[in-house]
């Protein structure tokens, strides 16, 4: 299912908003991958994606705009202070009030965050598409995922649905960052932000149609714009409609957002050649998610690998497989689900 970028007209009266793809928007609580990592405390039960896009809200900042609900870590997660890290900074720079946008009042932003200046000044400038000119924004995490969890150094990928304000139109876009983090004394600092770019749009076969048009996979905005683009491999395209079958897909990352090589190594990722792609939810229930029924994730890598992949990898390490080391588990993966191919 694809939640395409709209123009309309507001009237000054206001108009309510557009249902987004809000992933995790409405977690309602702080916990106390990648690599080795200290495990979250438990916290309160995470909204499935259904019940974030129905959640209630505070009053929208301004009429046509939904209002900011910040990410919070669930119970499950691996060093969940880098995840909020990279949140709250991508939030930062992604969110802001009318009138208040530039490069200037973004640096201003995350320097509001404890970043040093001219770091937050060069992290504004990085941002690109998560900036766009409008006189006013609010941007929603969908996921927030490990593109690489190492003892001192981290990757977060996070897909997010922005709104925006120009004048009297407001759009609906968004896109994906790969968020870079170094261990300090400190705590965890972001270090560089790597936005998703897909591809202008270009004409699609029927595979690409008909993923664009399921209403059972669930795909960010730089997701579906990979797929738009034509670059996304036919081998990824058929897997995720014979998943859709069974499953309700929430896919966090295909190309787009992702680290160009597996995380702290020289070997190219499957992502950004369009051979993979990620699952953060399996039919509502987050991967990361202690609650999520084992069976379930387990069952779904199997599919995926029963669907073509060579290179399955989630939260369980599964035995077995049609060749050696088909299915893997690290603490990357302890949020999602791999889905690789090799053409």
């Amino acid at each position: 299912m694809v939640l395409p970028p709209a123009i309309r007209e507001t009237p000054s009266e206001g108009v309510g908003r557009r249902s987004l793809l809000l992933g995790t928007a409405a977690w309602c609580a702080v916990a106390a991958g990648c690599s080795p990592g200290t495990q979250a405390s438990p916290a309160p039960r995470r909204a499935t994606p259904a019940e974030a896009a129905r959640a209630p809200v505070s009053p929208a900042p301004s009429a046509g705009l939904p209002a900011a609900v910040p990410w919070r870590p669930g119970p499950g997660e691996i060093e969940p202070a880098v995840k909020l890290a990279a949140v709250r900074l991508v939030e930062a720079l992604g969110t802001w009030p009318p009138g208040q946008g530039g490069p200037r009042n973004a640096a201003q932003r995350a320097a509001a965050l404890g970043i040093a200046r001219p770091l937050a000044a060069r992290l504004a400038a990085e941002a690109g598409p998560l900036t766009p000119p409008a006189d006013q924004a609010v941007v929603r995490v969908i996921d927030a995922q490990y593109g690489g969890l190492l003892p001192d150094t981290a990757s977060v990928l996070i897909p997010c649905a922005q709104t925006t304000r120009t004048g009297g139109v407001v759009r609906q876009g968004g896109t994906t960052v790969d968020v870079r983090l170094d261990r300090t004394p400190g705590g965890w600092a972001v270090t560089a932000l790597h936005p998703g770019r897909p591809g202008p749009a270009a004409p699609l076969g029927a595979s690409a149609r008909t993923v664009l048009a399921q209403p059972r996979i669930e795909l960010p905005p730089d997701s579906a714009a990979d797929i738009r683009s034509g670059a996304v491999h036919e081998s990824v395209l058929r897997a995720m409609l014979r998943l859709a079958e069974k499953y309700r897909v929430s896919v966090s990352v295909v190309r787009s957002g992702h680290p160009l090589n597996v995380f702290g190594t020289s070997r190219p990722s499957d992502h950004p050649v369009g051979r993979a792609f990620d699952v953060w939810g399996i039919d509502g229930h987050p991967v990361v998610d202690p609650a999520t029924p084992r069976r379930l994730i387990t069952a779904f890598m199997r599919s995926a690998a029963a669907a073509g992949s060579y290179n399955v990898g989630g939260p369980v390490r599964l035995s077995g497989g049609a060749t050696p080391n088909q299915f893997f588990s690290d603490d990357t993966h302890h949020d999602h689900v791999h889905v690789g191919f090799t053409g």
